[in-house]
C-alpha cells in the first residue's frame, strides 16, 4: 500500500498549500466587501428604524429611493440629447414635443388612473413593480436612439415619464397602509421623500460621470435600478395589497352630479388649491429656468454649472421643508400652507422687481422649501380630515391633481419669451392666483374647524 499512502500525502500537501491561499482570497474578499456591506447596514438601519422595518415602510422607502435614483439618470441621458446637444430654439422645441408627448397622454387619462387603481386594489405591489419594469425596458430601448436624438425617442420617453407618474400616484395610495405605531402621515411621507431626495442627489452626479463614458451608459444605470425596484416593489408587504374596510373619496363630486372638491371639507380644498399653485410654479421654473440660463448664465458661469446652482438650491429648499415639516408634526397645518404660500409670493414678486441671479437662485430655494412644506401640510389634513375609509383613495387622487398641475406650469415655462423679469412677473401672478383661491378660505377653516370628507 506505499503507493495509496503517498497518493493520500501529496493530497494532504497540496490541501495545506491551498488553504492558506484560499483563506488570504478570503479575507482580501471581506475587506473589499466591507465597506459596501457596511454602507448597505448603515442604510438598513435608517430607513428601517421606529418600527418602519416590521410595518414595511423601511421597504417603500428603499424602493422610492431606487425610484428617484433611476429618473435622475433618465433625465441627464435625456437632458444631453434634447437640450445640450443642439440650438437654444430647436432645443425648445424639441422639449416643448417632449412635454406634449410624454405629459399630455398623462393628463388626459391622470383622471382615469385613480378610479382604476381603486377597481383593482389588490394589484398594487404588481402596479408599482410593473412601472418599475416598463421603465427598465424603454430604458433598454432609448439608448439606441439617445446617441442620434431620433424622433423615436419620445415615444419611448412617454412611457418612462407615464410609468413614473403612475408609480407616485400608486406610492400615495400605499403609504397610508404602511404607518407603524404612532407614525403620522406627514412623518411617514416626510421619510420617504427624503429619501427620495438623498438618492437623486447621489445619482444625479453618478448619472453625469456615467454620461462621460457615452450618452447610453445613464440609460443602463437606470435600466439596472429599475429591474431592482421591480424585484423590491414585489418584496412589499401583502398588507399593501389589501383594501379592506376602504371605501372611495369622491373628490370631484358633490352630490350626484354637480363637480365640486368641497366633499373632503373645506381645509383639504383650499390646501389642494395652495399646493396647486406650487406645482404650477415648479412646472413653470423648471422649464423657464432652464432655457433662461443657458441663454443668460449667472455672471461669470456656464449655462451647465447655472442650471446646476439653481438646482442644487432648489434641493437643498425641499429637503430643508421636508425635514422642517416632519420636526413640526403637523402642527397648524391650514396656517403653515397660508404662511409659506405668502412667503413664495414674496419671493418671486423680489425676483421680479430686483432680478438677478442671486435672486433666481434665492427663489428656487424658497420654492424648494414651500413646495415640500406645503404638500406636507396637506397630507396632514388629509389624515386629519379625511376618515380612513377614504383616505388612500383621496390621497392618491390629491396626488393625480397636483402632477396634472405640474404640467399646466411647464407648458406655460415653455410658450412664456426669455425675459427674466417677466418670467419672475408670470411666477408672482401665479403664486398671486393660489393666494387669492385659498388664504382667506385657510385661514377661516383653522378658525372654525373643518368638515369630515363625505363617503360615497
Amino acid at each position: 500500500m506505499p503507493g495509496h499512502y503517498d497518493g493520500v500525502a501529496a493530497v494532504s500537501s497540496s490541501d495545506d498549500g491551498a488553504g492558506p491561499l484560499r483563506r488570504a482570497g478570503r479575507r482580501v474578499g471581506r475587506a473589499l466587501r466591507a465597506p459596501f456591506a457596511g454602507t448597505a447596514r448603515s442604510i438598513r438601519r435608517a430607513t428601517h428604524a421606529h418600527g418602519a422595518g416590521e410595518s414595511g415602510l423601511g421597504k417603500l422607502i428603499e424602493l422610492h429611493a431606487v425610484n428617484g435614483a433611476g429618473d435622475v439618470m433618465v433625465t441627464v441621458a435625456l437632458a444631453s440629447t434634447v437640450f445640450f446637444s443642439v440650438p437654444t430654439d430647436e432645443a425648445r422645441g424639441r422639449v416643448a414635443l417632449y412635454l406634449a408627448i410624454t405629459m399630455a397622454p398623462f393628463t388626459l387619462l391622470a383622471p382615469v388612473i385613480g378610479p382604476l387603481l381603486d377597481r383593482v386594489p389588490h394589484g398594487r405591489r404588481a402596479a408599482m413593480s410593473g412601472a418599475m419594469l416598463t421603465r427598465a425596458v424603454l430604458a433598454v430601448l432609448m439608448s439606441g436612439a439617445v446617441i442620434t436624438g431620433s424622433l423615436e425617442l419620445y415615444p419611448a420617453a412617454l412611457g418612462v415619464l407615464v410609468a413614473s407618474k403612475a408609480y407616485g400616484v400608486v406610492r400615495s395610495a400605499v403609504v397610508p397602509r404602511l404607518l407603524p405605531h404612532g407614525f403620522s402621515l406627514v412623518k411617514a411621507n416626510s421619510r420617504v421623500t427624503l429619501a427620495g431626495l438623498l438618492a437623486t442627489g447621489i445619482a444625479a452626479p453618478a448619472g453625469v460621470g456615467l454620461q462621460q463614458l457615452g450618452p447610453r451608459w445613464p440609460l443602463y444605470g437606470a435600466c439596472a435600478l429599475f429591474v431592482a425596484g421591480t424585484f423590491l416593489a414585489l418584496s412589499m408587504p401583502p398588507k399593501v395589497d389589501s383594501a379592506r374596510g376602504e371605501r372611495k373619496a369622491h373628490m370631484l363630486t358633490h352630490g350626484e352630479r354637480k363637480p365640486s372638491l368641497r366633499t373632503v371639507g373645506p381645509s383639504v380644498l383650499h390646501g389642494l388649491q395652495a399646493n396647486a399653485a406650487h406645482r404650477v410654479l415648479s412646472g413653470f421654473l423648471i422649464f423657464f429656468l432652464a432655457f433662461l440660463l443657458r441663454e443668460h448664465p449667472l455672471d461669470g458661469q456656464s449655462a451647465a454649472v447655472s442650471l446646476g446652482i439653481v438646482g442644487v438650491a432648489a434641493g437643498a429648499g425641499n429637503a430643508l421643508g421636508t425635514a422642517v415639516g416632519a420636526w413640526l408634526r403637523a402642527r397648524a397645518p391650514e396656517l403653515i400652507v397660508a404662511v409659506v404660500l405668502a412667503v413664495a409670493l414674496a419671493a418671486a414678486i423680489t425676483a421680479a422687481a430686483l432680478f438677478s441671479g442671486v435672486a433666481v437662485a434665492v427663489l428656487g430655494a424658497v420654492a424648494g422649501f414651500t413646495q415640500a412644506l406645503s404638500k406636507l401640510s396637506l397630507d396632514a389634513m388629509i389624515q386629519r380630515d379625511v376618515p380612513e375609509s377614504v383616505r388612500t383613495s383621496a390621497f392618491a387622487r390629491s396626488e393625480t391633481l397636483l402632477q396634472m398641475a405640474w404640467v399646466v406650469g411647464g407648458a406655460i415655462g415653455i410658450a412664456l419669451p426669455l425675459n427674466g423679469p417677466l418670467g419672475m412677473a408670470v411666477a408672482a401672478a401665479i403664486l398671486a392666483l393660489g393666494v387669492l383661491l385659498t388664504l382667506r378660505g385657510l385661514l377661516g377653516a383653522a378658525r372654525h374647524g373643518t368638515p369630515h370628507a363625505r363617503v360615497a
